[in-house]
């Protein structure tokens, strides 16, 4: 069985499927991911598979830094699920503004608004996360929800390791008695 690495160079090359063999391994994380950053199941599903077309028709400009394809495919799903929030922020402002313009929605806009509040109280429930800068939001999201190493979080956001260490010391001293404690203990590279 190919690597990573086999894989993603044979795919550089065309292969598709050897793509899909990638897809077959880091969907579910990649879906998995993007499910908690987004809270709502089909946004993760349009971003996973956003994720995998922007991987494949980038190949040949993309080079893997790690073994694994993961912080790869971890670093384009940061990326389009950014996207995301950005055309969730203009639609909802949009709806705002008809709301405030004294136009009585339709039933279609009752409900799409009625969707955007339920996604709002979701949201509520981790208000210390979103407290956050989003830079340590990412950090700590994708050492929560993905199971990388501190290396392979490095590489999905192009940083030093450095860099990823004290991102996540500040999100956890920010953070405080908000969460309790891992009960897992991480490698001793990992330790801060």
């Amino acid at each position: 069985m190919a690597d990573d690495s086999q894989l993603w160079e044979r795919t550089r090359s065309g292969d598709a499927e050897a793509f899909g063999d990638l897809y077959e391994r880091h969907a579910r994380a990649v879906h998995s991911y993007c499910l908690w950053r987004t809270a709502d199941v089909l946004a993760a599903e349009d971003a996973t598979a956003t994720v995998f077309l922007e991987a494949w028709r980038k190949r040949q400009r993309l080079t893997l830094s790690t073994d694994s394809a993961a912080p790869l495919l971890l670093g384009i799903a940061n990326n389009v699920v950014r996207r995301q929030w950005r055309s969730q922020r203009r639609y909802r402002d949009t709806l705002e503004r008809v709301r405030n313009a004294g136009q009585n929605p339709t039933d279609l806009e009752d409900e799409a608004i009625a969707r955007i509040d339920a996604i709002h109280q979701l949201r509520a429930g981790g208000a210390a996360i979103r407290g956050l800068p989003k830079r340590e939001r990412e950090v700590l999201a994708l050492l929560a929800w993905s199971d990388l190493s501190y290396g392979e979080i490095a590489a999905a956001l192009g940083l030093p390791i450095g860099t990823v260490r004290s991102r996540l010391a500040r999100a956890r001293t920010r953070l405080g008695d908000a969460f309790p404690a891992p009960t897992e203990t991480r490698p001793a590279e990992e330790v801060l």
